[in-house]
């Protein structure tokens, strides 16, 4: 029903609480429906400009009122992407934490500040080896790797060949790259 008193109509349209009403909570401001004919008085007695000064209704009048402020950054690159501060809420089982670790490990960078590409991070999984290693532990780990899966150590067993192809492209991606010169 209308929330106009007296009033039999279907409120069907929703309006803002009267002035000075107030949730009494930290929520969504409370609302009142309206039938057709009283949101249509409603709303011809609503004045965006009341209380403004002439120059404030020019100022916000102008086409490009607005635009000139500065807005949040929606790319990935941007600060929109960090994890939130953690000492705003709880997170008793670690569900948004560990997402974030997660994401930050894979954008970690090496404690001696050589870059490493995606290439080089996807070739680094693959010999199961820390962003840190070094090109002495790259070299340990490509030969322990090569003993594991080459046939001859198999016993002529063919079934490792894709991975030892894998392990032979990793370490080739990562001799070459700048953070193991």
């Amino acid at each position: 029903m209308c929330a106009e008193p007296g009033c039999t109509a279907a409120g069907e349209f929703r309006a803002p609480a009267r002035e000075g009403a107030s949730a009494g909570f930290d929520g969504p401001p409370p609302f009142r429906w309206l039938c057709l004919d009283h949101v249509r008085a409603f709303n011809a007695g609503y004045n965006f400009f009341a209380g403004m000064s002439p120059d404030e209704i020019q100022e916000a009048q102008r086409p490009i009122a607005g635009w000139e402020r500065a807005t949040r950054a929606f790319s990935a690159t941007a600060s929109a992407d960090q994890p939130p501060r953690w000492a705003d809420f709880a997170d008793p089982l670690d569900a948004i934490g560990a997402r974030f670790r997660d994401r930050m490990k894979d954008r970690a960078e090496r404690k001696d500040g050589r870059p490493l590409s995606g290439k080089d991070r996807e070739a680094l999984k693959v010999l199961d080896l820390t962003i840190d290693s070094d090109r002495t532990a790259l070299r340990k780990r490509y030969s322990e790797l090569v003993r594991r899966y080459h046939p001859d150590r198999n016993g002529g067993d063919r079934s490792h060949e894709t991975r030892l192809q894998r392990v032979i492209e990793a370490y080739q991606q990562l001799k070459g790259s700048p953070a193991f010169a």
